[in-house]
């Protein structure tokens, strides 16, 4: 029965990639509809021929990898289970461990470290296929110190989170969700303060802007829209990557608004400023907050249906997957794989709500600085650098992105600016 639930497990994954190849490669249509074509929005007016073919070539493979990632992170925590990994992590740990204390951590270790083994091939490929199209300028080594620092934080992490919530689960069987839920707010606020100023710099260097004219004219801005900014960050990705970004993060005293270092130097001023108008939307409308409340709701739920799924897989699968008590540790790779299933399952409404704040704070930003045609430049600037689809397949429109295409967001400017020159 084991060997051939594993069986099924793995041909299930290879039909779902194969129906996947097949929807990327064959199926979806990502031609511009006939309204569009020759406008601002269609690539072939600000890429040339080699960009046009780069862009397909790359957002295909790219896709591809997004939607083998997730499902092969379920198989792998599937066959730990089944093939009895858990069971044997737990009796190594039991055995190595000489204080009861340490078990948990000698177990987490050792699923930590398969769970990064048996994933390291795909994330190679993702660097290596950035790399090859030259999105990536980081060497090996750096994209390898940026792995194992993942691998310890998230380690660090799970230590804290796991004995807790194990220690619930044995205190009272019924209602551990809830009062995991409960104790995760807190720690979910404490994590997003430290974010900023403690995460954010293991990987990269982050320094006040540079250019103290551009500040100057970015803080006008601010200042325009009520926010008492004193800096605006730069971090520095050039030795990492030729794409363009700027973001918020953080909460509170510690909120940031930060530029990456390759969007400076590829934008002009005006771009900049439309960039930041936007991110100083996010800022003005609170949209890290109602980020932190849709999280901390959908959280709820999923550590509810996560409690409700975990006691039914044990009562009708329990001996197959070696777990004799939802209780016990070897549970965990069950837990991982149904928050990570519900997780995905989530993600075409968490992509919705974002791509609607995002689409607010591109209005926002060019009522802001009135100069639409900055605004699409910097649009088209971002596609080029990023070798971004101008127009994704639905699916990964859906399960991707958590910004408009560049379809809707140039459109739409193309829109404001048309209307004003009317006027």
């Amino acid at each position: 029965m084991v060997r051939k639930m594993g069986v099924y497990a793995v041909l299930a994954f290879c039909l779902y990639g194969l129906f996947i190849y097949w929807y990327l490669f064959h199926f979806a249509d990502t031609s511009l509809p006939f309204e569009f074509q020759g406008s601002k929005a269609d690539p072939s007016t600000f890429l040339n021929g080699r960009e046009l073919d780069l862009s397909e070539e790359y957002s295909k493979i790219r896709n591809l990898l997004f939607f083998l990632s997730t499902p092969f992170e379920w198989l792998f925590y599937f066959l730990i289970l089944l093939f009895g990994f858990s069971k044997a992590f737990k009796r190594w740990a039991d055995q190595s461990a000489k204080y009861k204390v340490l078990r948990m951590p000698i177990y987490l270790i050792w699923l930590s470290f398969f769970a990064f083994v048996a994933t390291f091939p795909l994330n190679y490929i993702s660097y290596s296929l950035s790399r090859t199209y030259h999105i990536s300028t980081q060497t090996f080594a750096s994209w390898m110190k940026d792995e194992l620092i993942d691998f310890w934080l998230n380690y660090g992490t799970w230590l804290i989170i796991v004995p807790v919530l194990y220690w619930l689960m044995k205190r009272s069987q019924k209602r551990w969700w809830l009062y995991g839920w409960l104790l995760s707010v807190p720690f979910t606020l404490f994590m997003m303060f430290l974010q900023p100023v403690v995460i954010d710099p293991l990987y990269n260097d982050f320094y006040p802007l540079k250019n103290k004219e551009l500040e100057t004219k970015i803080l006008a801005l601010a200042e325009k829209a009520a926010i008492p900014a004193q800096h605006v960050f730069e971090v520095n990705m050039a030795d990492k990557t030729n794409a363009l970004n700027a973001y918020v993060s953080g909460i509170g005293s510690n909120a940031r608004i930060v530029l990456w270092d390759t969007t400076l130097n590829r934008l002009n001023d005006d771009q900049i400023l439309f960039i930041m108008a936007h991110e100083i939307c996010h800022y003005v409308e609170k949209h890290i907050y109602f980020g932190i409340a849709g999280y901390l709701l959908l959280s709820l739920i999923g550590l509810y249906l996560t409690y409700k799924i975990m006691n039914w897989t044990v009562r009708k699968w329990g001996k197959e997957l070696k777990i004799d008590d939802v209780r016990d540790i070897r549970s965990l790779p069950l837990f991982f794989m149904i928050l990570s299933l519900l997780l995905f399952s989530a993600s075409p409404l968490t992509n919705f709500a974002s791509r609607y704040e995002e689409t607010r704070a591109d209005k926002y930003a060019i009522e802001m600085t009135k100069n639409p045609e900055a605004a699409i430049s910097s649009f088209q600037e971002l596609t080029r650098s990023g070798l971004s689809e101008v127009n994704p397949p639905l699916l990964v429109k859906i399960f991707r992105y958590t910004h408009p295409s560049m379809l809707d967001r140039i459109s739409m400017l193309e829109q404001y600016e048309i209307k004003h020159r009317n006027q």
